[in-house]
């Protein structure tokens, strides 16, 4: 999943959304350095990936991007599924999006001094071009896309995504709607599971 799913995904635990969200920056034995609310987070994070990797609703998605975007099929969902959570967020959160990516964005700063460079870096940018936010819009996912193929060290082809997206929209949607349903109920039960291991305060 990504940025705007894992936050969500975090039920309003302050620093397991820090974990959560900045798992993928932390590498190896960097792990240890956190405190067990944002351990619990960046474990909880590893979960999220997992299930969602191997979800058949996930796959069948990525199916259809495969022949085209071969292994970067799987960022390019993520991204889909940030789209159609911020499109539709009414349907999952009382607070407004706007409020949530701002307390969001409020809670990383708060925690940044403890995060890798890289980390650091990217947040910036996210920040100042309000990515979270952003996200529920097709030019938004797009310049998300546009940004990631650059970086790309040969043609991964991610800039063409969003036409793609656009003739399936319906069909990503369904796929969205049935898989964050068990996606939630899996991460609300496994936070619970690692809180009752590492202790929660």
């Amino acid at each position: 999943m990504n940025f705007l799913a894992h936050a969500y995904l975090s039920f309003g635990h302050d620093e397991v959304l820090v974990g959560n969200f900045a798992a993928d920056f932390i590498k190896g034995k960097e792990i240890q350095r956190y405190d067990k609310d944002i351990l619990t987070g960046i474990l909880l994070h590893r979960e999220i990936d997992s299930f969602t990797d191997s979800h058949p609703l996930v796959r069948a998605g990525q199916s259809y991007l495969r022949p085209r975007f071969r292994h970067y099929s799987t960022v390019i969902t993520d991204i889909f599924f940030d789209y159609f959570l911020g499109k539709n967020w009414g349907k999952y959160s009382n607070i407004p999006l706007e409020t949530f990516v701002n307390q969001t964005y409020n809670i990383i700063d708060s925690h940044l001094v403890l995060l890798p460079d890289s980390f650091k870096e990217m947040f910036g940018w996210m920040k100042s071009q309000n990515w979270l936010y952003n996200y529920r819009e097709i030019k938004g996912i797009q310049k998300t896309l546009i940004g990631l193929s650059r970086r790309t060290n040969f043609d991964s082809k991610m800039n063409e995504a969003p036409e793609v997206l656009l003739e399936k929209e319906a069909e990503f949607e369904l796929i969205f709607f049935a898989f964050f349903e068990d996606l939630e109920t899996f991460a609300r039960a496994k936070l619970t599971e690692l809180q009752s291991i590492h202790g929660h305060h």
